[in-house]
């Protein structure tokens, strides 16, 4: 890419971003729905006698204190995903990640959605999110980041 295509893409990925971001806390404080740490905790409140409480369960990691639905990680990689396949011209693309907390860890992705679709799963095995929000957020992510790359900052303008 050339120094103003790269500038033109990076600036699109980070509106999609801040749109996407905004768009999720409006969602989550709008639902306030609950995550599974506190539904599986509380299994006998929900008037379903299939469902029993566990008292003891523990998600992977620290749940956020902001309500669950809909998945804010999943919104803001398909708006990512969705800017990057627009304006690279494809879904097949490779993504590489470096941790910075596990020094030497490289993930490789060679498809933005295939990259998108696992940090949707990762929030689901991790204990904070249900597949429902994680379709949600993908889909507002998708609309998010083609409305940005419609909408903003037009070549030739």
């Amino acid at each position: 890419m050339s120094v103003i295509d790269s500038a033109r893409f990076m600036t699109l990925v980070s509106i999609a971003a801040a749109d996407a971001y905004i768009a999720v806390m409006d969602a989550k404080y709008f639902y306030g729905f609950w995550r599974p740490i506190t539904a599986i905790r509380n299994g006998d409140a929900d008037d379903n006698p299939a469902t029993e409480r566990d008292p003891a369960w523990q998600p992977l990691g620290v749940t956020p204190m902001h309500p669950e639905y809909p998945c804010a990680h999943c919104i803001h990689s398909a708006a990512f995903a969705s800017v990057a396949e627009a304006v690279l011209g494809s879904e097949d693309v490779e993504l590489v990640m470096t941790s910075s907390t596990a020094p030497g860890a490289t993930h490789r992705w060679t498809n933005l959605w295939a990259y998108a679709n696992e940090v949707a799963d990762a929030r689901i095995w991790g204990g904070f999110h249900y597949r429902f929000s994680n379709r949600v957020g993908q889909d507002m992510g998708r609309k998010i980041g083609r409305y940005v790359v419609n909408a903003v900052m037009q070549q030739g303008n």
